[in-house]
């Protein structure tokens, strides 16, 4: 399994490193069910990314009041944009642990790059960053990950588990999520009532 100590040293680059993996109808994990993941790191040791358009029911003000990085009277003096930031469920691995994905103009000791332009954090910094209007100009909030271990995602998508495409920062950082996973099969011009035609006749 990749873990995040591996980010920090990516002298390989697997191919999916940056992609979409877009859940195909027939995916056998139930969890993964129309979901969008964005890849982080992809190696001969296994794969680790992030669902980004599974809601979380928890919210950001929870998600502060339970790091103590706000006090019970302190959370109505929030703003309406940073109270309606959406958690998302970023996997099932580790799901009570919070992870940010985040445009580079926000860094820390702690902070991963992941890409040119996206990096990783998962500390409370920039949790409380956030709350105070301070953090990244672009973030997306995950509670856990999703990982694979040596040569198992490789196995889903020849198995048609998986439909890979680039990534798309836009689709990675915009708060609604209803339509991502329409919108990440739209960047390959499939449209999802086809694939499930298709899918039914395999």
């Amino acid at each position: 399994m990749v873990d995040l100590k591996s980010l920090k040293c990516k002298g390989e680059r697997g191919f999916l490193d940056g992609q979409f993996l877009i859940a195909m109808p027939g995916i056998a994990d139930s969890c993964f069910s129309r979901s969008v993941v964005y890849i982080c790191a992809h190696s001969a040791e296994g794969a680790m990314g992030f669902i980004i358009n599974q809601p979380q029911q928890l919210t950001f003000v929870d998600i502060l009041l339970h790091l103590k990085v706000i006090a019970d009277e302190d959370a109505i003096l929030l703003s309406n944009e940073t109270r309606g930031f959406p958690i998302r469920k970023g996997g099932p691995v580790e799901s009570g642990r919070g992870f940010v994905l985040h445009s580079d103009d926000y860094l820390t000791q702690s902070s991963i790059p992941v890409s040119e332009d996206i990096c990783l954090t998962a500390t409370v910094d920039i949790i409380r960053a956030m709350s105070r209007g301070k953090g990244p100009s672009k973030a997306a909030l995950m509670l856990g990950y999703a990982g694979w271990g040596a040569g198992q995602i490789e196995n889903e998508i020849a198995n048609n588990g998986w439909l890979t495409c680039p990534a798309d920062e836009t689709l990675i950082f915009e708060p609604g999520l209803d339509d991502k996973y329409t919108r990440a099969l739209g960047l390959m011009g499939i449209n999802p009532a086809m694939l499930s035609m298709q899918a039914g006749h395999g």
